[in-house]
């Protein structure tokens, strides 16, 4: 039985959505949607099913973090049948060649967050990845769109204030950017085997100092939104 999601079975569909923030899963059913009802309310995580050409595709916030984002995940995998989930969200870039509004899919997922460890035991260096099918898709899907996308490794950091990871560090070894959930996304993909990808599109750069305001990362993603449904329809 659910604890946070008062939907019905059948209410999801067996694609989903997955953006932090609840009021850009609001954005986006009410933009890109037909027939949008609203299936989920509790603690205002909201989650709404409707049609994108014809396709049944839900969308279903899922707050900050890997530990609000992991209750969702669970529920809506075990209750509620769902096969896919497409994370929808933003991050902080890093490396050079980001832009703000930038569309970056992540092919990796690093992360300091003791998840892994809890999950392993110590000695154990877990890679976290996503589906590749899913991934190549959304590539491929951004590619025919011309939309400008690139791929590559994301970090997850456990805390939003963390000034004590070097990020020049980590840019150094590739990584594009940092968020705080790919890794959970991926680690829970391969224990209850659906699948799953990180879209994500830069909301700020942190080392350029520059970041798109609070309203304008609610509604100014259109670019990444439309990848994750053209890529959710081909599912």
């Amino acid at each position: 039985m659910s604890t946070h999601i008062n939907a019905e079975m059948g209410d999801y569909a067996e694609v989903v959505l997955m953006p932090g923030d609840p009021l850009r899963a609001k954005f986006i059913a009410d933009n890109f949607l037909d027939d949008v009802k609203q299936i989920n309310s509790v603690r205002g995580m909201l989650g709404f099913t409707g049609t994108y050409k014809g396709h049944r595709v839900s969308v279903q916030g899922s707050g900050m973090g890997i530990p609000s984002m992991s209750i969702y995940i669970n529920e809506l995998v075990q209750f509620f049948g769902v096969k896919t989930i497409m994370r929808v969200g933003s991050f902080g870039a890093m490396a050079d060649d980001i832009q703000l509004g930038d569309v970056v899919l992540a092919s990796g997922g690093s992360t300091d967050s003791a998840v892994i460890q809890q999950t392993f035991g110590s000695g154990i260096y877990w890679s976290a990845l996503p589906d590749f099918e899913l991934l190549h898709a959304a590539y491929e899907t951004a590619k025919s769109l011309d939309i400008p996308v690139k791929v590559g490794n994301i970090f997850a950091a456990d805390r939003f204030y963390n000034d004590e990871i070097d990020m020049k560090k980590l840019t150094e070894y590739g990584v594009l950017g940092t968020e705080m959930e790919v890794a959970g996304l991926y680690l829970l993909a391969a224990k209850l085997h659906f699948k799953a990808l990180d879209i994500l599109s830069a909301s700020d750069h942190i080392f350029r100092g520059e970041a798109l305001s609070a309203e304008k990362r609610q509604t100014s993603f259109t670019d990444m939104m439309v990848v994750a449904l053209e890529t959710a329809i081909k599912e």
